[in-house]
């Protein structure tokens, strides 16, 4: 089933709890944490992961835009993230460091920029738990939708699969109504929708109305698979 990570950098940061309680049902909250030098946008750190766990039972995927991933990382882990993202460009050790995220109990997953390809990166693909595929330039809540995108996402879940791993495909930046469809067809199983969510008038139906328009692309491209003969 397709999970739908609601991105905390589109609601109110004054209002956080009521703004996690508010897409209850969501398969988990998508915390941005931006450190102002790997993008240029400064956000939440620590503290507030904490207050966040204590504040909701909906778990929390941590997706790093920082600098030294390799140095904060494992702090996310024991502030109660149940998953972590570092991005691939800021790590100096990933496989050392998703080893380090998994061993503290939490998923491990590696980002890559837009610009950044999957194929110099297979090898380390059984060593994580999710990969991310940033459809926007990191940094900024809002952005429009990279179409260009979608042919990696479908090269990402073809070595996924080769492998045989039980390894999740994310994406992130512009995932909307109108584009998740897209990403379900090529192959990605978890999105992360900031505005999309934030912006409705009802989040939590937002959050169900997107996981229904990409299991329904899941479907009809798995649908589509089989009637080719693949």
């Amino acid at each position: 089933m397709p999970q739908i990570n609601p991105s905390i950098l589109s609601a109110d940061f004054a209002r956080l709890a009521e703004e996690a309680k508010a897409v209850e049902g969501a398969d988990w909250l998508h915390v941005d944490v931006m450190d102002n030098h790997f993008v240029p946008n400064l956000t939440l750190g620590v503290p507030v992961v904490e207050a966040l766990g204590r504040a909701t039972d909906t778990p929390l995927d941590c997706h790093l835009m920082i600098e030294d991933p390799d140095r904060w990382a494992p702090a996310y882990v024991e502030a109660g993230a149940g998953s972590v993202t570092f991005h691939v460009e800021a790590a100096a050790a990933p496989v050392r460091l998703a080893r380090e995220i998994r061993a503290k109990g939490a998923r491990a997953s590696m980002a890559l920029r837009p610009a950044t390809p999957i194929e110099p990166y297979e090898d380390l693909l059984p060593e994580l738990d999710m990969l991310l595929v940033m459809t926007v330039e990191p940094g900024f809540g809002g952005q429009a939708f990279l179409d260009v995108m979608l042919p990696k996402i479908r090269r990402t879940r073809e070595l996924i699969d080769k492998h045989g791993l039980e390894l999740w495909l994310q994406v992130d930046g512009g995932v909307s109504d109108a584009t998740i469809e897209r990403c379900a067809e090529a192959g990605a199983d978890v999105f992360v929708a900031g505005s999309a969510v934030y912006g409705a008038a009802d989040p939590a139906a937002a959050v169900r109305g997107l996981r229904e328009k990409a299991a329904a692309a899941t479907r009809s491209a798995a649908g589509s698979l089989t009637c080719h003969g693949h």
